[in-house]
């Protein structure tokens, strides 16, 4: 899967392998522009390794619980491969300056908590933006409409099989009775910013079905089992 653009190359290698019932995708993703570039290897989906070029070293995403992948080397590849690609990218300009871009904008936006959420205790806020193309999305956090900049992160975009992108902010928060957050995204295909807000009492219809839904389908079974242990109880007494 590769798709070009006049002011961005994207190279993607993926490799499928089994082991004895286990079958995993691996994938080495090579991006660059005139001004940024990306190096990154993904195992089954998820970010594994990236090399941050601004800080000049190879990047671990994975929380600490995950056993890691080392990629001793990584690095210098990466900066050598982004001279590459920076080479290519000035031929495929030249090649297809009269081919307009194409702009797709954020298809799915939801906001939701990444953990159970216990008003007082420690929790992150996840915003995950998907379906846009070029990459990156910009995002910004509000906390009772006032901008929040602490304590938030994104990762480097990542790609998807149809060739969009998919991105996720994150913020560090402390849920307090009331709080109502925002994540807002913009994007070139997008006329006007998208947001989505999330409070602390529930969870805005907005940010997806969440923990109703299965709250929901639990009541129903718990319900369907009364009804049937009392069915099975009625019968038995007219037996007897």
């Amino acid at each position: 899967m590769m798709k070009m653009k006049m002011k961005l190359l994207l190279f993607l290698c993926g490799v499928l392998w089994v082991s004895a019932d286990v079958l995993h995708e691996d994938l080495n993703i090579l991006g660059c522009s005139d001004s940024d570039g990306e190096f990154m290897f993904t195992l089954d989906g998820e970010e594994v390794w990236y090399a941050d070029f601004k800080k000049g070293k190879g990047v671990e995403p994975q929380p600490p619980f995950v056993v890691h992948i080392s990629y001793p080397g990584a690095y210098e590849a990466a900066l050598a491969n982004l001279q590459v690609c920076r080479s290519n990218l000035k031929v495929c300009r030249s090649a297809m300056k009269d081919i307009p871009d194409e702009n797709d904008a954020p298809s799915n936006l939801v906001i939701y908590p990444r953990d159970d959420v216990e008003l007082g205790e420690k929790n992150i806020l996840v915003c995950h933006v998907s379906g846009f193309y070029p990459a990156p999305v910009n995002v910004s956090w509000t906390r009772n409409g006032q901008k929040v900049t602490e304590g938030t992160s994104i990762n480097v975009p990542f790609p998807s099989k149809d060739s969009t992108f998919t991105q996720i902010s994150r913020l560090q928060f402390v849920p307090q009775l009331g709080d109502i957050y925002s994540c807002t995204v913009e994007h070139l295909a997008l006329e006007e910013p998208q947001t989505r807000t999330w409070d602390v009492e529930m969870d805005n219809p907005q940010s997806g079905p969440g923990p109703a839904i299965f709250c929901g389908v639990g009541l129903t079974i718990g319900l369907l089992g009364v009804a049937v242990g009392t069915f099975f109880l009625i019968k038995g007494n007219e037996c007897s």
